[in-house]
């Protein structure tokens, strides 16, 4: 949750908000009288109530960010943009080498946050093999990615600025 809202929101205090009513709103389920049907969705539950929470404040401009809020960026701030914008475009360029139906795979599944039953549905597999496909197609972008890392020059930090 706190990996997705980092890629939505820049404001930490904003990112606490939104984490407290969404976990304030996953105990009130919890403590209402139809509580979880599905003990083992909990997880889907809290991302999906995270979403909700999160598109509810952008509707009432809550959760808007206001510049000066972005002026007082770190020099850490700064840097680690920088590396997570490189590791980005690595993750782009690596899925790019990736097969089609590993890359189609792996982005129903970390980007577009899709059910299993959706992605099985849609590969035709059962739970299963959708299990072991997924474990395959990981293994593959970990050696794509862990090469890519080695091939790219290594500069001192102060040289990329």
């Amino acid at each position: 949750m706190l990996a997705k809202l980092r890629a939505r929101v820049k404001s930490t205090h904003i990112i606490d908000d939104i984490r407290q009513e969404t976990f304030s709103r996953v105990l009130q389920i919890l403590r209402s009288r139809g509580g979880v049907r599905h003990p083992e969705r909990l997880g889907a539950l809290v991302n999906a109530v995270c979403t909700n929470v999160f598109r509810e404040g952008c509707r009432s401009r809550r959760y808007e960010e206001f510049p000066a809020e972005g002026l007082a960026m770190s020099v850490g701030d700064v840097v680690d943009g920088l590396i997570s914008e490189e590791q980005r475009r690595t993750v782009r360029r690596v899925l790019g080498e990736l097969p089609e139906s590993d890359r189609r795979l792996l982005r129903a599944i970390f980007f577009d946050e899709a059910s299993r039953e959706e992605i099985c549905a849609d590969l035709h597999v059962d739970r299963e093999y959708l299990r072991v496909r997924l474990h395959r197609a990981k293994e593959k972008f970990r050696a794509l990615f862990e090469r890519s890392e080695n091939q790219q020059p290594t500069r001192p930090l102060s040289s990329r600025f």
